[in-house]
């Protein structure tokens, strides 16, 4: 029901685009794993917000965490150490792979790792960042200077010293070496190309654990531990971006854990906040002491906000009382199978990956030659808004035609079933009015052979 009043006749009148698609109508109210619009239309969101929402829309939890905070403290002076930040610091603390310890609490994932760049920059004396094909760090200078999944042109040089190697996509190997079994060649490649261009000054490697918004690529097994050797031996510091990997979407607490790899610094940001903008650095006591010795200075409007602390302790809180680790396995198994299933009946689908509640399902034209069907994942996607499932779609000309799926981790089997209903459909109609489309513009003798 709309209960803010009439939409303007283009409400878009006063907004800058900032890129992206834009729903058509505004969005009134979400719960759980639902919103509603200003028509009263009820949408699935296979997204879980902008990934942040990890244990659904307007949580209980999350919506009185808010409330304590309007009764205590809703923001300081940046200097002043609210009790929110010393409790939520003390849990990180608990939770994250040793020797990881130290955090630093801030608004936003861009942030955070442009926080452990400038922190690596500091401890080694370095300048060059590396980043992987594909991967998404933010939008900021440090962030945005080693992010490979966004449209870099037009805005001038990026920092000095950043650099990239190719991604480990083992589907669509971007050295065009390997096929469906990654064997580290691109990483191979990707340090002497670096080694060629270094001015002498390493200073990190900055990596997402899954590579998300570059089609939700899953590194081949001893890949970061290779990819940390390799860092080591040029004196670099290894940062993990857990943005999106962390607190339950891949089943763990931290990606880093399950790989058995623990980075210098890690990041985290979105699954965090719980919908609330919280984001954090952590690295170790010797790490941050030699920072903080060399003058390390990172000192925001909202660094140790009380707010959005108060609600990251709630997140936390309910990812435990609600076994969400347990039930982002149990949910990623369910739509695994779902998704292999639909796999089985549209050639289209060329292949499903992903861990855990993050998915990622890659449309082609043909299995064995793998050209990408972009046209078939605009307008699938645009289908199944449509019917009411809303799904995030890459498509990078270079990366193929990827749908992101992650839903909140409160999902049920009965949501998974309805999203899977729905993209059955809107995959299928679309497929045929294609092929209509495609017959149709066909000479009666092409039509013949």
């Amino acid at each position: 029901m709309n209960t803010s009043g009439d939409k303007p006749a283009d409400f878009r009148e006063n907004l800058i685009r900032y890129g992206g698609d834009v729903y058509p109508e505004i969005v009134d109210r979400a719960q759980g794993c639902y919103v509603w619009d200003s028509t009263g239309k009820k949408i699935l969101d296979f997204t879980s917000g902008q990934m942040c929402a990890t244990v659904g829309h307007s949580h209980p939890n999350i919506v009185a965490a808010i409330k304590k905070s309007c009764d205590t403290a809703l923001h300081l002076f940046s200097g002043m150490i609210p009790r929110s930040v010393v409790e939520l610091a003390d849990k990180l603390a608990k939770i994250v792979p040793k020797p990881l310890r130290k955090s630093l609490l801030l608004s936003t994932g861009s942030e955070s790792n442009e926080a452990a760049i400038k922190m690596a920059k500091l401890y080694t004396g370095g300048f060059e960042v590396i980043g992987l094909g594909g991967s998404w760090h933010g939008v900021t200078a440090n962030a945005g200077a080693v992010s490979f999944a966004s449209d870099r042109r037009g805005y001038g040089p990026g920092m000095p010293g950043s650099f990239v190697i190719p991604e480990p996509n083992a589907y669509r190997c971007p050295v065009k070496h390997c096929r469906d079994r990654c064997d580290l060649t691109c990483m191979k490649i990707g340090f002497e190309m670096y080694d060629m261009q270094s001015a002498g000054a390493p200073a990190a490697v900055i990596a997402e654990p899954v590579i998300s918004a570059g089609g939700v690529i899953v590194p081949p097994a001893g890949y970061f531990a290779a990819l940390q050797a390799e860092a080591r031996k040029r004196g670099m510091l290894l940062i993990f971006d857990e943005a999106q990997t962390a607190f339950g979407r891949l089943g763990h607490w931290f990606a880093a854990s399950h790989l058995q790899v623990t980075p210098d610094i890690m990041t985290v940001s979105k699954t965090l906040g719980g919908g609330m903008p919280l984001a954090g650095v952590i690295t170790t006591d010797e790490i941050e002491d030699l920072c903080h010795r060399r003058g390390f200075a990172f000192y925001t409007s909202h660094v140790s906000d009380p707010l959005p602390s108060t609600v990251g302790l709630a997140v936390l809180q309910t990812i435990e009382a609600e076994n969400l680790l347990e039930r982002s396995q149990e949910m990623g198994a369910y739509l695994a199978e779902r998704l292999a299933e639909l796999q089985g009946r549209f050639e289209e689908i060329g292949d499903v990956r992903g861990m855990g509640l993050l998915r990622g399902i890659e449309l082609v034209h043909d299995r064995e030659t793998r050209e990408p069907h972009h046209e078939l994942g605009a307008l699938t996607t645009q289908r199944c808004l449509e019917l009411g499932l809303s799904m995030n779609i890459r498509r990078r000309p270079e990366r193929g035609s990827v749908w992101r799926i992650a839903p909140p981790l409160t999902v049920t089997t009965a949501d998974i079933d309805l999203a899977m209903t729905i993209f059955d459909q809107a995959l299928a109609e679309t497929r045929d009015a294609l092929a209509r489309r495609s017959a149709a513009g066909k000479t009666p003798a092409q039509r013949a052979a």
